[in-house]
């Protein structure tokens, strides 16, 4: 408790210094260039009283949970099978290695070619930003998994049904939940860039519209409301992590 205390006590500290320096240098330069946190704040207040940043705001997380979803039902199904199958492996594993080593920005105008600049392509964009640290942690999880815990419950005749559910998939968990935190900071990436590209719609338009018209404090609004998002759905999993998989907490010597 008293650890705890501390520790918000050290991150509140932090946070009044770096605002209080940031509002001092930024009232010192061109409100052009830069801006500081008191403007935003009245820009946010703007914003969201003209439902501008609701709206924006929506569509980035229709697309960002619609291509969140697509890679989990893709991801972790996949990383189970090429860990299980040699043969899935060497059959798939050169075609992943050469799109996972290729910029995904790269694919971005032949998917812009193929699905136009609605939903679909940017819900498309965030999977492949997505879809990989899933997939490999998925994969290394199941890789990881005890051979000697795996023989000791075939010896008492678990069936395969069993393994999965008492054995492998607990093993693997928190690999998974680990794949899905890294894949959330890609997946707000490609959010992002997917509106860049697009610019129709979602937080990522409100940043080029605004950087165009040389509005820095409502540039930084959707900027900072990233940042807040990442923040709150990587302490989500966290959390997700304590309930389903409290063993690697112990492990890490965490209460």
């Amino acid at each position: 408790m008293k650890n705890s205390a501390y520790s918000w006590g050290i991150r509140f500290l932090s946070l009044v210094v770096v605002l209080t320096a940031w509002e001092l240098y930024g009232r010192s330069v061109n409100p052009i260039l830069f801006t500081y946190p008191t403007a935003v704040a009245r820009a946010f207040v703007e914003l969201v009283s003209n439902g501008e940043l609701q709206r924006f705001l929506l569509q980035s997380l229709e697309v960002f949970f619609y291509g969140f979803a697509l890679a989990v039902v893709v991801g972790i199904p996949l990383g189970i099978f090429l860990a299980r199958s040699t043969t899935l492996a060497l059959a798939l594993e050169p075609y992943l290695h050469a799109i996972y080593s290729t910029p995904t920005v790269a694919f971005i105008p032949l998917i812009v070619l193929w699905f136009g600049f609605r939903v679909p392509a940017k819900v498309v964009i965030v999977f492949l930003f997505m879809v990989f640290p899933i997939l490999l942690n998925t994969h290394q999880g199941v890789k990881n998994l005890n051979q000697d815990l795996l023989e000791v419950a075939r010896s008492f005749c678990s069936s395969e049904r069993q393994l999965w559910i008492d054995l492998i998939i607990p093993s693997a968990l928190p690999f998974i939940l680990a794949g899905i935190n890294l894949a959330i900071g890609r997946g707000l990436v490609g959010m992002v860039v997917a509106e860049f590209f697009t610019s129709v719609a979602g937080l990522g338009y409100m940043i080029v519209q605004y950087a165009n018209s040389f509005e820095t404090a409502k540039l930084f609004v959707p900027i900072v409301v990233l940042m807040a998002l990442g923040v709150f759905l990587i302490g989500l999993i966290k959390v997700i992590e304590r309930k389903v998989a409290p063993w690697q907490n112990r492990d890490q010597g965490e209460v």
